[in-house]
Parts: structure tokens; sequence; C-alpha cells
């Protein structure tokens, strides 16, 4: 039970707050208003009042001197457009002296839940705190809230006395004081902070000597505002007259049989250039006969994203998120072979992976997915599939004429180097690169919620004027991107009935930081002014993965971390702040959304999260992130690669691919038994959770706790 105490509570905000002419005998916290990372960090002194805001609040940052350090510069103009601060906060506190880090835990330093700023809710929960570091050099402490925080909240840092420095005694009360109370804005953060310690009551032994206050930032309000908007609307119907034969528009659907094969002409470069190859349609034939037609269209989507892939930040509490323009986009489908049920075909949107394309992973799921009597349905995500100039040509084994048509390639030649590279234009454009891909992938939900609406108002496949996917049976799966983005998806979108995220991980900084992308991280670090990387390069090992870095920053629940790696700080400080920004668009934000806090109008929908035991791409620690936000480790299953390989090393040690590994002969029977977990779960419209090895080893359903908070990579 809490403990109101008054006195103590008093007498520490009278020292945090009023000048004293004799500074504290012993080691406190510090307090130097002019410099974020002079003070516990973040706080609301760094952020002005916007009424506009759903925080009433928008972050205000000082900046560096940028002719010195001018990706500061840039990092801050975007930060300063944000409403609050992360979610999942990187905490900073400056002490005067060093401190015993042993004596860092969430009982002597926590968070207190002040209440969601437009009602209150979650007021008085008590937040811990874990990944705990000490930098000797900066005499600085640094953790992360123990779990995610609620969007557009308040929150307390309280810091007290069962921190003791060096020599066992406690930390004293700040009697840092000068300069909160002169001002507008610190008088106002001094009164909210008052106000805020009065109203605190705390158990156990130890005294407040410090506290900050800060305000989350909002997450959903622009991808809410914009599903609103779409269901509002009454699109035309999708269109599915895109191909080309012998110079006359014709359907684009084509019986399974009636296909020789499907070449692909993928625009790879501005010349124009192409590179030609062809779609695996085989993969149709792992249940034979099960996929009944191939099937294209198009339809139109509204476009958010700038021409520099960014979403312009408009107020989240007055405004509304304007399209910069609309989109033709190119659909897939597979439909199942004999008779149409009732009401339509059950669908099942599939989003593919990073640097994948619609015409690779949904191909290999497909067949399983129509044996199951579901339609498989796919785009391509921001910035994949090639430039917009690639196309197809369906050859016929019946002897018809080649039929061509668009493929539907959303990349673009963002360098200027000539090459349209496999996942070109998913991120935003220089001097806005800490967004990254946060607004491809909003974009990317934005055009799944449009299709969703092009399902509910009618899909005619084959023209006879009768729709022929089921709009009440619309059903989500997605593969490492786009479990990312469908976990985002699934928390936003009402109308889906039940949904498979597969290999999903949170946030995209941390997935890169520690996974096989995290190449990508060194070359952001190097290219940066100045460059940060801190080891020195790999000899032998080509650009760019012989450039290396040391963040030193521990797991949860590991040790607390004694920072003694130059450089190591500054390179934590660009990671926070990318996540930072990139909050809006990272699926453990959505993840509690799904069904343990549904958005207004959205129901509990049932999931399903598959993942796999040392995945070197997706870290475990980042799904685990996923599972903990949204309290969904009860639906999670995990694929045991450690003991397949330990069976028969040809399954390979990354296991990334699991669900859409047909091709190996040794991976292909895990692959096919976790579609046919994704295809029974839908056909039972999210009742039936299979084991897909029943009661072998391999898949754990549920997994077993505790979540795995390591790496797990096989050596």
């Amino acid at each position: 039970m809490f403990v109101y105490r008054v006195r103590p509570l008093v007498a520490a905000v009278s020292l945090v707050l009023i000048p004293l002419a004799v500074l504290a005998d012993g080691v406190s916290v510090r307090f130097d208003l002019s410099d974020p990372a002079g003070t516990p960090f973040p706080s609301d002194r760094f952020s002005s009042r916007d009424w506009s805001n759903k925080t009433f609040r928008r972050v205000n940052l000082p900046k560096p001197d940028c002719a010195v350090r001018p990706n500061d510069c840039a990092d801050i103009d975007v930060i300063n457009t944000l409403d609050g601060f992360s979610t999942q906060p990187r905490i900073t506190v400056p002490f005067n002296g060093a401190i015993d880090v042993s004596t860092v835990n969430s009982q002597t330093i926590y968070l207190v839940n002040l209440g969601d700023t437009q009602t209150l809710r979650g007021a008085g929960q008590r937040v811990g705190i874990n990944q705990i570091l000490w930098d000797p050099a900066k005499m600085t402490l640094a953790f992360e809230s123990d779990e995610l925080l609620a969007q557009h909240s308040r929150y307390m840092v309280v810091i007290t006395d069962g921190v003791r420095d060096t020599h066992g005694k406690k930390i004293k009360m700040s009697h840092e004081g000068e300069g909160f109370g002169t001002g507008r804005g610190t008088a106002e953060y001094a009164r909210d902070l008052r106000d805020s310690l009065h109203g605190h009551r705390h158990g156990g032994r130890h005294q407040v000597v410090a506290a900050s206050l800060f305000t989350t930032q909002t997450i959903t309000a622009d991808l809410e505002k914009i599903g609103h908007s779409i269901r509002r609307s009454t699109p035309a119907a999708a269109d599915f007259m895109i191909g080309t034969e012998s110079g006359a528009a014709v359907r684009a659907v084509f019986p399974v049989a009636s296909v020789a094969g499907i070449q692909f002409n993928r625009h790879t470069g501005t010349a124009p250039n192409f590179t030609t190859g062809y779609l695996p349609t085989p993969a149709l034939g792992v249940v034979p006969g099960a996929v009944g037609q191939i099937a294209y269209g198009k339809f139109r989507s509204p476009e958010y994203l700038t021409a520099d892939k960014y979403i312009p930040a408009t107020p989240t509490w007055t405004g509304q998120p304007q399209p910069q323009s609309s989109k033709e986009l190119v659909f897939q489908l597979h439909v199942p072979a004999g008779p149409k049920p009732a009401g339509g075909w059950p669908v099942a949107i599939f989003g593919h992976g990073f640097t994948d394309s619609m015409y690779g992973a949904p191909w290999t799921v497909a067949s399983v997915f129509a044996s199951q009597g579901i339609a498989t349905l796919a785009i391509n995500v921001v910035g994949h599939g090639g430039g917009p100039l690639g196309n197809l040509t369906v050859l016929r084994s019946n002897g018809g004429a080649p039929v061509s048509l668009p493929a539907g390639g959303r990349g673009i030649d963002q360098d200027g180097n000539g090459v349209i590279d496999s996942t070109e234009g998913v991120n935003a454009a220089a001097p806005r690169s800490i967004i990254s891909s946060r607004d491809g992938l909003r974009q990317t939900v934005i055009d799944l919620m449009q299709m969703v609406r092009q399902v509910q108002v009618g899909m005619d496949v084959d023209g006879d004027g009768v729709a022929d996917l089921n709009a009440q049976r619309i059903y989500y799966a997605g593969q490492s991107f786009g479990g990312i983005y469908g976990t985002i998806f699934l928390g936003v979108e009402p109308a889906i009935k039940a949904g498979v995220p597969n290999v999903p991980g949170g946030s995209i900084t941390e997935v890169a930081r520690l996974g096989g992308f995290r190449f990508l991280t060194a070359v952001a670090l190097a290219q940066r002014q100045p460059q940060l990387l801190n080891v020195a390069p790999t000899p032998g090992v080509p650009v760019p993965f012989n450039l290396n870095f040391n963040e030193n920053m521990p797991l949860r629940n590991q040790p607390a971390v004694i920072n003694t790696v130059p450089g190591a700080w500054a390179i934590t400080e660009v990671l926070e702040r990318n996540e930072w920004v990139q909050q809006s668009g990272n699926p453990v934000s959505y993840a509690r959304h799904i069904r343990k806090q549904p958005l207004p109008g959205n129901g509990v929908k049932p999931v399903l999260f598959q993942f796999a035991k040392g995945d070197a791409t997706v870290p475990n620690p980042t799904t685990s992130a996923i599972l903990r936000a949204g309290d969904l480790a009860d639906r999670a299953t995990i694929f045991r690669n450690d003991l397949a390989y330990g069976v028969n090393a040809g399954v390979g040690k990354n296991p990334h691919t699991f669900l859409t590994n047909i091709s190996n002969p040794v991976g292909a029977p895990y692959a096919i038994g976790a579609q046919q977990q994704i295809a029974t779960f839908f056909a039972s419209n999210g009742a039936t959770v299979i084991d897909p090895d029943g009661a072998g080893p391999f898949f754990e359903v549920p997994v077993t706790l505790p979540l795995p908070e390591t790496l797990n990579y096989l050596p």
C-alpha cells in the first residue's frame, strides 16, 4: 500500500526549487537548465505550450553549433515537430559526483504515471527501470523505462536517496535550483513539479531527492484520422482490366492451368534499365490444384508522403493530415480453386518483407492458404518492387498470346546514382533522414487500409457483377517487414478479423542495431558530421560491411554496464533520438491496441505471433518487445530452430525465413507447418491454433516463458 508522506516531499520540493547559499554536502543530481545533458532528461523544461496538440505541448530542444554538428541540427528540426517525448525513453540523470551503480534499481529510481493528458487514464501507475548504464567520465546515469509508456501522458521520474555514492552515503537533495522560479516556462514547470510531488504517494524507506516531469508523444493520431477518412469514402471498384493482349485491353485474370510462366521485367535503373526474371509459379504446387486463378488489378490510394518520403507533421489534436496526391497501386490476388463460397472467398492480405516484393513471399504461402479456402491478396510496400516502369508478361500454355501488365513497382532512384535499389524510397530523404522508414511504413498501412475498403465495396474478379471476396472475412499475415507494418495495421484497422505477424520486431532502430542489418546503422553513423564510428575497420572486408561501432548498451535484465568505451555515449544518443522520432512507425507502439487497449471503434482481435529462436535478422529481444507491450505472450508461438539445426544442419543457422523456406528440402516441412497454422487460424476465424508438429519439440505453442531477451544466435 502507498503511504502519503507530505513533509519529506515538501522538503524535497523546497530544496529543488529554492536557491541556497550552501551546496549539499555529498553527491546530488545536477540541474543545468541550459543543456539537456546537464539535467534529468527527458523533461518538459525542453518543450513549450501548444494547445493544438493532444499533449498541449511541443518539443523545443536547443541546437548545438550547426556548423560543427549539422546532422544534430537537422535531427532536432524534426524532433521539434513532435508533441512529446519518447514512449520508450532512454532516461539520463547527471550527478555532481560518482555513484554506486549497484544501488540503482526500480526501488530507488522509478517513474510514476500522472495520467493521460486528455482523460487522466493510467494515473498512479508505477513503472520500473531497466538497461542501466553508468558513464563515469560524464558522471551520468542512463536507463530505460521497464515497459512501454502510454502515449500523450505525463510521467514523473523519481530519484531517491536509496541511490548511494561510492562511499556508501545516501545521495543528497539537489540545491542547484537557481533559475527554476524565473521565467514563464521554468515557473510553470516548477509549479507542475511541485503539484506532482505533493500528489505522489510512495512506499518504502527511501526519500525523494530529485524529480523530473515529461510528457510522452502522441503515437496513433495520424493513422486514426486517416483511417476514419478512408472508411467514410466510397472508392471506385478495383479495376482488373489492366492487361494488354495483342494491343487490346484484357482482364488480368488467369487460370493457373493456362499459365506457362510469368516474366518479371523489374525496373532497376533510370536509363531505363531492367532486370529480367520469372515469378515463382512452381510455389503454387505445394498443395497441388489448390490455387485456381492468378489475378492482377489496380486501385487508387491516398498518398500522404511528400516527394522526400515523409508525412508532414500536423497538430495531433486539432489537425487533419492532408494527402499530397493519390497513387495508382497494382495488387496481386491468388484465388482458390473450386466453387466460390456464399458471400465470396475469405481473403488474407499478406505483407512481404524488406527487400522483397509481392512477387516473392506471397507466392510461397498462397497454396496452403488456398487449400483452406482462403485467397491471398498483396501489394508492394513503399519503395519496393523496382521502379514504376516494370512490367509482367504472362506466358500462356494454351497457345494464347502473351499478356503484358504493369508490375506496380514503387521504388525510386532517391540518391540519384541511376540505380533503383530494392528498398529505395521507403526512407525519408535528407535532411529528415532521422525519420528513416517511419512514414514509409505508415503510408504502407494507409495503402492496406485503402485495400480493405476496396474489398468492402466489392472486388469483382471475373467481371460477372458479383463480388468474389468476402468483405466480412478479411485477415492479415505478413513476414518480417510485413510483420512490422502488419502489427501497426492490426492496431488501427477495425475490419481485420484475425492476424498473424511472422518474425516481427521493433523498434526498427533496435532491429538494425542488433541484427543482420547492423551495417546499415554503421553506414549512417559513418555519414554523420562528425562521424561516429569508434571501432577500426576489419581488414580485408569490403565496404560497407567493414564499418564497425561499439555502442556498449546492455540488453534487458542484464547487470548494469559501466561505460568506458570512447565514443559509445554519442552513438547511444543518436540511436535514442532515432527511436524517439520513429515511435509512431514502431510496431511496439501499436501492439497494445490489438487486444490490451483497442482504439476507439476497434475491437479485440484474435492474433498469433510467430517467431523463431535465434533469428539473426529480426532478433528475439525486438519481438519480445512487441509481445511485452501488447501483453501477447500467450498468443505467440516460437520455432525452435536450435533444435531443428541440431537434428539437421541443412536447416540453416538463421531461421528468419522459416515461414517461406519451401525451396529447402530440410526447411520445407517447418515452413508448411507454420503456414498451415496460419491457414487453420484464419479458416476458424481466429479460434483454432494448431501446433504444427503436434507433440514434437520444434514448435512451442504458446512460447515457453519467460520471453527471450538475449540474441540466441547459433555459433
